[in-house]
């Protein structure tokens, strides 16, 4: 997502341009696009002019909402996605608190930060790079 947010000139990206510059498999990066675009996060066309581009403005996805989607749950432990939450009033209850606050503090994190602000750090960071 991050490259095709750089990289976005109003064209459709092709996946092999982003595999090459993510030094990842084509086949792999497939199967990443094909659950961002299912999910509506993505447009795609086909042909020798198609490939992908974002669906929606850079500030409308957070990381959060990108890893959920690609990564599945963020929580710290699986006891924590459960409907129902069965613990005993022994270890496992006393450490729940911990587990708790850690999953807030993670989803404050990713749930705040947009791609967006990664685009932006990117550019801040390349901008601030001097070479001699």
């Amino acid at each position: 997502m991050l490259d095709l947010a750089l990289n976005n000139t109003g064209e459709y990206i092709k996946i092999k341009s982003i595999a090459e510059r993510q030094e990842i498999s084509e086949k792999y990066l497939e199967q990443i696009v094909s659950s961002l675009k299912h999910a509506g996060f993505l447009k795609s066309v086909r042909g020798s002019r198609g490939g992908y581009k974002l669906s929606k403005s850079l500030d409308q996805y957070t990381v959060g909402m990108i890893l959920r989607l690609t990564e599945g749950s963020l929580a710290p432990v699986a006891s924590l996605d459960e409907e129902e939450q069965t613990f005993s009033k022994g270890e496992d209850y006393i450490t729940l608190e911990i587990w708790k606050q850690l999953d807030e503090a993670i989803k404050g994190v990713v749930d705040r930060i947009t791609l967006a602000d990664l685009v932006d750090w990117h550019m801040e960071k390349a901008t601030n790079e001097y070479y001699i």
